[in-house]
């Protein structure tokens, strides 16, 4: 590796294809391969004390609040719009649905947009027969139980277009152990994220793209690669909002879009993290 990364110093900067190519299922390689060519700014959070700008849309966002609802140390603050980017149950069962629409029920935000993580294994169908012996007792009809969040615009794989703003919502996350809405890196990943359309204005998924919101507390990289790079050359969003990775918390850009990493919850499951709030001229296009 060593003798690699000396020879990316003679030769320039990896192009994000030619790592994609090579790369695409060593995460922490492949950003030491592509970093110098990528802006990682932080940003600080807007404070939501001040009340948003005339003629502005505010966002409020959170993600992974794995049944913790009840104990969150942050009030969440109103808004126009409250995205949540998944995760927001410990292994998708009724009573955790439906404690979590009971939640949305209590937040006076007129519009709720929220997606699946790879926790919320009752939405994914097609995994969840495999899934739910390793989390409870008894089988649920996963059909029954997603009737059961009514209070929130749910997105899987689909657009919506919220006061003027086009969003956009995808569950999905590169393997990780076995959990639902998983995909292999690389071609498997990739024909989710050619869903996404050009042209929207918020992309929410549940994992966070390579380099943004991404490093775990192994010092490792877990963002996807094919995530960021179709960010970056195709869909160009004016904000990606995810989670998963609890220790990624923050705000970050590289210049065309701003990357959030709403988990509320920290790497201990603690629920610390306040909601990440933000505004944008109202689009009357």
């Amino acid at each position: 590796m060593d003798k690699l990364f000396s020879k990316m110093k003679t030769l320039g900067t990896c192009s994000v294809e030619n790592v994609l190519q090579n790369h695409v299922n060593e995460p922490t390689t492949a950003w030491k391969l592509i970093q110098s060519s990528q802006t990682v700014k932080r940003l600080q959070p807007t404070d939501y004390s001040n009340a948003k700008p005339a003629g502005h849309t505010r966002f409020v966002c959170i993600s992974d609040t794995h049944n913790r609802t009840d104990r969150l140390e942050h009030p969440i603050p109103d808004g126009d719009v409250l995205i949540h980017a998944g995760d927001f149950t410990n292994c998708g069962t009724r009573d955790q649905v439906v404690h979590f629409n009971k939640f949305l029920s209590t937040l006076s935000h007129p519009h709720k947009v929220v997606i699946a993580g790879n926790h919320d294994i009752s939405f994914d169908l097609e995994s969840y027969d495999s899934l739910w012996s390793y989390f409870s007792c008894q089988r649920e009809d996963p059909k029954e139980i997603q009737k059961q969040l009514t209070n929130c615009i749910y997105l899987e794989d689909e657009e919506v277009n919220v006061l003027g703003f086009r969003i956009f919502g995808s569950p999905w996350t590169p393997e990780f152990f076995n959990w639902s809405f998983m995909k292999a890196r690389g071609d498997s990943i990739q024909e989710m994220w050619n869903k996404i359309p050009q042209g929207i204005d918020i992309l929410v998924t549940h994992g966070p793209p390579l380099g943004h919101g991404d490093h775990t507390v192994s010092n490792e990289r877990a963002g996807c690669l094919n995530l960021l790079h179709t960010v970056q050359s195709r869909v160009k969003p004016k904000y990606h909002i995810f989670g998963h990775i609890h220790e990624g918390y923050g705000i970050t850009t590289d210049g065309i879009t701003t990357f959030v990493n709403a988990s509320s919850l920290t790497v201990q499951y603690r629920p610390f993290h306040p909601p990440i709030v933000f505004d944008l001229p109202n689009n009357t296009t």
